[in-house]
C-alpha cells in the first residue's frame, strides 16, 4: 500500500495535473460563456474533438502551432452550426448539443477512413507535437519548478486565461451583456441590448475555446489522433462549469479537481491498480460535482423565492 502511494503521490503527478487540467479548462471557460449567456453547451465534446483531429492533420503537414489554428477553425465551425440552428431557427440547445457531439464523432472516423484508411487512428507518420516551454534554472525551484516545467504553451495559456476570462466577464461592455442576458433576457432586449448577438458571440467563443483544448489534448503527449479520444472530458468541462456556476475561478478549481482525478487515475493503474477501477475515479468525482451543484442551484432558488416572498409581505 505504501509503494503505490509512494508512486502515484509524487511532483510528476503535479504535474500530470496540470496537463490534465488544461484541456478541461479551456473547455469549461468556453462553455462558461455560454452558461453566462443562459445556454448550457453540451456541445462542447464534439467541439473538442474536430479541434483534436484537425490539430493533428494540419500540424503534421505544416507546424503545431498552425495545427492550433486549424484546430480553432474546425471547431468554430461546429460552434456557427450550432448558433444558426440554435439562436437563428430556434432549435432546443440541449438537442443541438447532442447532435453536435454526433456529428463531430461521425465526421472524424469518416475522415479518418478517408484521407487514412483506418477508421480508429491516424497513421504513425501523421504526427504533431507541441514543444514543451523549458525553463532552464527555475526548474530546480522545489515543487514549482518541475510541476512547471516541459508543459506546452497551451498549459500556460490555459491559465492565463482565467483571469482575462474574468476581466472580460465583470469589467467590459460585453461581459456586463452577456450577464444581464443571463439574468434576465427579458429586461435586456428592453434595455436596448442585442440578446441574439450577444448569445452568438459567446457561443463563437465557446468554439474557439474548444478548439484550442482539442489542440492541448491532442499534440501535448501523444500526437496523434484516435477515434472518440476526448473520452468525455467535454461533458466533464460541463461539470465543471457547472459545479464552478461559470465563475472564473471556481471553475478554475473544479476542472483542477477533475484534472487531479484523472491523472491519479492514470498513476494508479500505472502502479498496478485494477484499470477499470482506476479509469472511473474521474466518472465517480464529476457524478459527486454535479450532485453537490444541484443542492446548490436549488438552495440559490429556495433562496431567491424566500426573498422574493419576503419582498411582498408573505
Amino acid at each position: 500500500m505504501n509503494g503505490i502511494f509512494a508512486q502515484v503521490f509524487t511532483i510528476a503527478t503535479l504535474a500530470v495535473i496540470l496537463t490534465k487540467t488544461a484541456p478541461l479548462l479551456l473547455a469549461a471557460i468556453g462553455g462558461a460563456f455560454t452558461q453566462m449567456g443562459s445556454i448550457l453547451n453540451i456541445g462542447l465534446e464534439g467541439m473538442m474533438l474536430v479541434g483534436a483531429f484537425a490539430a493533428i492533420v494540419v500540424g503534421a503537414v505544416t507546424n503545431p502551432f498552425i495545427g492550433i489554428i486549424g484546430a480553432i477553425a474546425a471547431a468554430l465551425i461546429l460552434a456557427l452550426v450550432f448558433a444558426l440552428a440554435t439562436l437563428t431557427f430556434k432549435a432546443d440547445f440541449i438537442v443541438v448539443g447532442i447532435g453536435i457531439n454526433l456529428l463531430a464523432a461521425g465526421v472524424t472516423v469518416l475522415l479518418l477512413t478517408v484521407m487514412f484508411g483506418n477508421a480508429g487512428v491516424t497513421p504513425g507518420n501523421i504526427k504533431a507535437i507541441l514543444p514543451k516551454i523549458d525553463l532552464g534554472a527555475l526548474a530546480y525551484t522545489p515543487i514549482i519548478g518541475p510541476m512547471l516545467n516541459d508543459q506546452t504553451l497551451l498549459v500556460w495559456l490555459a491559465f492565463l486565461l482565467v483571469p482575462v476570462y474574468s476581466y472580460v466577464l465583470y469589467r467590459t461592455p460585453y461581459g456586463v451583456h452577456l450577464r444581464a442576458v443571463g439574468e434576465d433576457e427579458s429586461a435586456a432586449r428592453a434595455a436596448g441590448i442585442n440578446v441574439t448577438r450577444v448569445k452568438f458571440i459567446s457561443i463563437l467563443l465557446s468554439g474557439a475555446f474548444c478548439g484550442i483544448a482539442g489542440a492541448q489534448l491532442a499534440m501535448s503527449t501523444v500526437g496523434s489522433f484516435t477515434a472518440g479520444m476526448t473520452a468525455s472530458r467535454g461533458f466533464i468541462a460541463v461539470a465543471a462549469l457547472t459545479f464552478g456556476l461559470g465563475r472564473p475561478y471556481f471553475t478554475m478549481l473544479a476542472c483542477l479537481i477533475f484534472g487531479a482525478a484523472d491523472a491519479l487515475a492514470d498513476r494508479l493503474a500505472l502502479a498496478g491498480v485494477n484499470s477499470s477501477l482506476a479509469l472511473t475515479t474521474p466518472y465517480v468525482i464529476t457524478i459527486i460535482a454535479l450532485v453537490l451543484a444541484a443542492l446548490r442551484v436549488r438552495s440559490a432558488y429556495k433562496a431567491r423565492a424566500r426573498k422574493a416572498l419576503a419582498s411582498v409581505g408573505v
